[in-house]
């Protein structure tokens, strides 16, 4: 079964994490560059783990009552399998999105592999049935985009609201953003203001 794959903002959401071993440490990391806090709720926890910012560790087995309606989504990444699906029970009954570890039938989403660059994210899923093929998917396309691209796309959206400012029509702003994100390719790299004004003025037609 394919799923679709939606684009949330995890900024200031909070996610809990069952499992304290390689597989919750992987899986906190990638998180925490979107912007949640993290609970981890295990018997033991990697020190790595412990440490990262914005998680707070239980150091105990899990209960139910550690799920409430505050949370964004669950992660199971136990190293027993009957936990994680007992998580996924609970999980399901309450509504609260769940990824299970190498258990696809089990999730309500799945973690996808990613490919970031600024605030470029591509999301590769194979729908649970080869993750070593999404790895092997995200290698191939982390490898065709220019390194340059975040820079890029960070510097085009400083230059929205110029674009804004100087264009009332939406096409002809969606045409001058696709202008300056082509010469940004072109020259690998940002423009700076002076040509950023330029290639404004030839799209334009002024001057």
């Amino acid at each position: 079964m394919a799923y679709f794959p939606f684009f949330t903002d995890l900024t200031g959401g909070r996610g809990l994490i069952v499992g304290g071993g390689q597989t919750a440490l992987g899986k906190a990391e990638r998180l925490l560059a979107f912007g949640p806090a993290l609970t981890v709720v295990a018997p033991e926890v990697l020190p790595a783990l412990a440490d990262l910012p914005r998680v707070t560790v239980l150091r105990r087995a899990f209960r139910a009552s550690d799920l409430d309606s505050s949370l964004t989504f669950v992660i199971a990444a136990a190293d027993d399998r009957q936990v994680n699906r007992l998580v996924s029970a609970y999980c399901k009954a309450k509504g609260i999105p769940v990824n299970v570890v190498d258990e696809p039938e089990d999730c309500t989403f799945l973690f996808p592999a990613l490919v970031r660059q600024g605030p470029l994210t591509i999301g590769i899923s194979t729908g649970g049935t080869s993750p070593g093929a999404a790895i092997w998917l995200k290698e191939q396309i982390a490898g065709l985009l220019p390194e340059s691209l975040g820079d890029i796309l960070d510097w085009l959206g400083s230059q929205r609201p110029v674009v804004k400012a100087r264009i009332e029509d939406p096409e002809q702003r969606k045409k001058a953003l696709t202008r300056l994100f082509a010469r940004g390719l072109e020259q690998d790299g940002p423009l700076s203001e002076a040509e950023t004004s330029a290639a404004l003025t030839e799209l334009l037609g002024e001057g």
